[in-house]
């Protein structure tokens, strides 16, 4: 039984972290939680298709072009010619102040539910082992990572477990 609450209570958690994140996240950046998403893929790697954005956030072809239009209208994103028909985005100056907004928002409610747990330091390893169970079933870095802030990941010389398990499924 002890499991089931454990479980019960991980899961309560984890969906008030959720919201709060999210919502903090988008209503930074003044747009949607997928174009919040969108704007944080695409500071990170400018330059990336619709199709390859769409599969990194979780929308479809259609959805994120849907999604990209809004974003262009708000002068948030840019859409580039390749070759043929392939079309890069990229973030304006004002998407990536948008992105960068978010990824702070999101922090703020983070680093504040951390601080309410007495030795969080202990966490880490914890949280590490558990992201890299959450890939071998989900299979999707990008995927997991969507609203991550790569940089500070990997700060001090770190391994984002998330980035190891890709590399090693």
């Amino acid at each position: 039984m002890h499991e089931l609450r454990l479980a019960n209570l991980l899961g309560a958690a984890v969906l008030n972290l959720s919201d709060r994140m999210t919502g903090a996240a988008a209503a930074a950046a003044g747009v949607s939680v997928s174009g919040t998403a969108a704007l944080v893929v695409l500071a990170e790697f400018p330059g990336l298709g619709g199709t390859e954005l769409g599969r990194r956030i979780g929308l479809s072809q259609p959805a994120c072009a849907r999604m990209l239009d809004q974003l262009e209208a708000r002068g948030l994103v840019r859409r580039q010619a390749k070759t043929g028909r392939a079309v890069a985005v990229v973030p304006t100056p004002a998407g990536r102040e948008a992105a960068a907004r978010a990824l702070e928002a999101r922090q703020d409610v983070l680093v504040t539910a951390l601080r309410a747990v007495p030795g969080h330091a202990a966490l880490e390893p914890l949280l590490e082992s558990l992201l890299r169970g959450l890939h071998a079933e989900v299979r999707s870095g990008d995927l997991m990572c969507r609203l991550c802030d790569r940089p500070g990941c990997v700060a001090e010389r770190r391994i984002c477990p998330v980035g190891q398990a890709e590399r090693s499924s």
